[in-house]
């Protein structure tokens, strides 16, 4: 008798089927990648010729772990740093900092994660062997000094670095 083969169907991971506002507060939470990126300190020029212009710097919250990419005191962090946003569904409107990259803003501009996202890759280290987080590019607040002097731009853009090859012969 022929074997007879149905395609399992496999369900269409939440961030494909539900919108941001009716994920529940562990997949909301899962969808941060771990970057570090919107730990880094923020300028916004009022006035002169670079009115509101936001400049990105590589000085990171004291509270960030540089090389972990995570925040050390997550859930009481804004006892520790009145300024630190709380991130929801309503708030991403408002703000204009988040990178191209994070997941937040990539999903609430209809666009999918990208392949080194754990939710995607299956591991939290893709996030940092991609280029994307700032570990090895950020400095701590406290040894920084004046964050107009740490103006950069990498964390307004997504990296160019690509995909590992994973293939067993790379190079036939």
């Amino acid at each position: 008798m022929p074997l007879i083969w149905q395609a399992m169907e496999t369900p269409e991971p939440f961030w494909k089927t539900k919108r941001l506002d009716e994920m529940s507060q562990a997949e909301w939470e899962s969808l941060c990648d771990g970057c570090g990126r919107c730990c880094l300190n923020k300028l916004i020029y009022e006035d002169g010729t670079e009115q509101g212009q936001l400049c990105y710097t590589n000085v990171a919250c004291r509270l960030l772990d540089l090389h972990e990419c995570r925040c050390t005191h997550y859930e009481t962090r804004q006892r520790h740093v009145p300024d630190c946003v709380s991130l929801t569904p309503a708030a991403l409107r408002e703000i204009n900092w988040l990178p191209p990259s994070c997941a937040y803003r990539r999903l609430d501009e209809g666009r999918d994660l990208l392949w080194w996202h754990p939710l995607v890759s299956g591991d939290p280290e893709t996030v940092h062997s991609a280029g994307v987080s700032v570990r090895g590019r950020a400095v701590g607040e406290r040894q920084a000094g004046p964050l107009d002097h740490h103006i950069v731009d990498w964390p307004g853009k997504i990296p160019r670095r690509r995909r590992p090859d994973t293939s067993e012969n790379p190079t036939d």
